[in-house]
């Protein structure tokens, strides 16, 4: 019989990054079946309650409060997981609990504790140039106005950041000279220094502008990859291009680049833009040429000298490499005798594209290429109208596994790819699956070796007869902490076919589901 505990902690606001490295910490504890840590909302209080969580001990927590919640074989394991969760959080042992009349949580702020505000923060280190902000969404703007007036850069992690209040603070930020990167930016790197989830790379002539965080993953990933470093990695957040916020704090990033002495090229990476918007962006005066990658553009935008746009991010970086007159690799090699391979050996009755993404530009990307070759592809974040979800048997599906739906209560993808074992196992299971198409992002915040938690569930799949193909794509680089190579090796090992983009992976999938695989050879 299993054992279910629940912590309060009042007072005790962590972002999610942190929030998901505690219930990997609980998840690692043995016996442990299930555990999360989150914010006590209206949300997630009801996620608890359907979960079987005793609702009663957690009477009186508010978005501001720290939950743990841990369900376990044993009480041992249970408080064990409770236990390593506040370690790994709050730097100690556990507070009061709830209930008890005093205070849980880490207590008060003192002089040799943590700064618990900006200005103790700029007191401890008063070279600081750039605040990271990551607080609950209705106090995000105080907080970030706070910094600029400090006179710092900010990267704004926070979500639920009202547009208005992105409006004025980029309008104030560009005033002021400074950068407001975000609201939702979870990607950057600065000086060389990667903030949030960023991959390690050498440092080079490419700085990238991006409205996309797997995005801006892939792009510098890319770049690395082939020979070319990055400069600098400027994250806008995802609504900078919208028509609502108008791109002004892309304009913004775009001139500081332009301006860098070290910034030979700027790539920008983005979902489609407001087709007003883009033509504002692409059109203005810049020095040095300009690349634009955005997947799913459908308006043909104007374009001065030195502007170029892409329809994929891998043909952005083959367009930068070619502005830089770098060699282009060769991709598709082998990929159509594999798509062949796999099509021979397929059961008839299996046509459909099953993809499950922990990158949301990343799904966004596949359904792009899979829908202009297949058709009409299903999704939490569909293309068009109809072509969301549930899905009509057979259809093809790709879920953007990051998506809220699936990680209430859970680690996002990237940092317990346990998320996604499950839908592995189940689309494998699905007669009309003919493949599964999967991306693995590595880098700093990334779980440190996706491949061997993934792989018992890829090697199901592939076990079945006639069964299904997996088609994997490993985003990151050699400098990352898990290392692109070896996590390649092993699915390759295992019988998946391993691309070597993003887009070629999505490439390779319709090829399979189609019986066509000349498909593979396409450009990405």
């Amino acid at each position: 019989m299993t054992t279910g505990r629940t912590r309060l902690h009042k007072d005790t606001y962590l972002d999610s990054v942190r929030l998901l490295a505690g219930s990997k910490a609980m998840l690692g504890v043995p016996g442990v079946e299930q555990a999360t840590a989150l914010m006590g909302t209206p949300a997630n209080l009801a996620q608890l309650a359907s979960d079987g969580f005793d609702a009663g001990a957690l009477t009186g927590a508010g978005a501001n409060d720290l939950l743990l919640a841990v369900r376990a074989g044993s009480p041992e394991a249970a408080e064990a997981a409770l236990a390593r969760a506040e370690q790994e959080l709050l730097g100690g042992g556990p507070g009061d609990r709830p209930g008890d009349g005093g205070r849980a949580g880490p207590g008060p702020a003192t002089t040799s504790g943590p700064p618990r505000t900006l200005d103790e923060a700029l007191a401890a280190l008063p070279g600081a140039n750039v605040a990271v902000v990551s607080v609950p969404g209705p106090y995000a703007a105080l907080e970030a106005h706070k910094a600029l007036s400090a006179g710092l850069h900010v990267l704004l992690f926070s979500d639920n950041v009202p547009v208005e209040d992105e409006v004025a603070l980029k309008a104030r930020a560009g005033a002021l000279g400074l950068l407001l990167m975000g609201p939702g930016a979870g990607t950057a790197m600065l000086g060389g220094v990667g903030l949030g989830f960023a991959n390690a790379v050498s440092r080079g002539p490419v700085g990238i502008v991006a409205a996309a965080g797997t995005g801006a993953q892939e792009a510098m990933s890319l770049l690395d990859r082939w020979g070319v470093g990055v400069a600098e990695v400027l994250g806008v957040g995802g609504r900078d291009l919208s028509r609502a916020v108008g791109g002004s704090m892309t304009m913004q990033a775009i001139g500081q680049l332009d301006r860098d002495p070290a910034t030979r090229v700027i790539m920008l990476v983005s979902k489609p833009p407001a087709a007003d918007i883009a033509a504002k962006v692409l059109g203005m005066a810049t020095t040095k040429p300009v690349v634009a990658a955005l997947p799913g553009l459908r308006e043909p935008v104007p374009l001065p000298p030195g502007v170029r746009v892409a329809g994929s991010l891998e043909q952005g970086a083959l367009e930068v490499l070619e502005v830089l007159g770098r060699p282009r690799p060769e991709l598709g090699a082998g990929l159509v005798g594999a798509a062949r391979r796999a099509c021979s050996r397929l059961a008839p009755e299996r046509r459909a594209v099953r993809g499950l993404f922990s990158g949301g530009t990343l799904c966004f990307e596949a359904l792009v290429l899979l829908s202009g070759r297949l058709g009409a592809v299903h999704s939490n974040t569909p293309l068009r109208d109809g072509w969301g979800l549930p899905a009509p048997p057979g259809a093809h599906v790709c879920l953007d596994v990051g998506e809220e739906d699936y990680t209430r209560g859970r680690p996002h993808p990237m940092i317990d790819p346990e998320t996604r074992t499950g839908l592995i196992r189940r689309e494998g299971d699905d007669p009309s699956t003919a493949v599964v198409l999967l991306d693995v992002v590595l880098g700093h915040g990334a779980h440190p070796d996706p491949a061997a938690e993934l792989l018992p569930a890829c090697a199901g799949v592939l076990a079945q007869a006639g069964g299904p193909q997996v088609v994997v794509y490993v985003l990151g680089t050699g400098r990352d902490p898990q290392g692109d190579l070896a996590q390649r090796r092993a699915f390759e090992e295992a019988g998946c076919i391993v691309a070597p983009t993003s887009a070629r992976a999505a490439l390779v999938a319709a090829a399979i589901a189609a019986r066509r695989p000349e498909l593979a050879g396409e450009p990405g």
